[in-house]
């Protein structure tokens, strides 16, 4: 017996799963467009996790969402025009690491 829904209307506010793909290529794509060099890191799935993809600019800002596999995160990274890596074999990026270092200091001094 379902306690929280009602009939007929679906109290969910998942995307449907073709509008949370647009949703992602869309904002990778803004991503893109948007900062200097970026380049895209294949991070396996996980017990936990699913494999993501995480988005990396010269700058060191980053961005991360799921995609379904390797082979579909290569194929965006591809028509994205951006070359891509498989994060346990080159690791992280040092600006990246710096990014988040100084994103953690400036939350700190706020």
């Amino acid at each position: 017996m379902p306690w929280f829904r009602r009939k007929g209307k679906s109290t969910s506010s998942t995307p449907a799963p073709a509008d949370a793909q647009r949703a992602t290529l869309q904002h990778f794509g803004d991503f893109v467009r948007t900062r200097p060099g970026v380049e895209a890191y294949i991070e396996p799935a996980t017990h936990v996790t699913q494999t993501t993809m995480v988005l990396i600019a010269t700058t060191g800002e980053w961005t991360r969402r799921r995609v379904p596999s390797g082979v579909i995160a290569r194929q965006v990274a591809q028509s994205l025009r951006i070359p891509v890596y498989d994060v346990n074999l080159t690791g992280y990026p040092q600006q990246m690491r710096a990014w988040n270092t100084a994103q953690k200091v400036r939350r700190t001094q706020a």
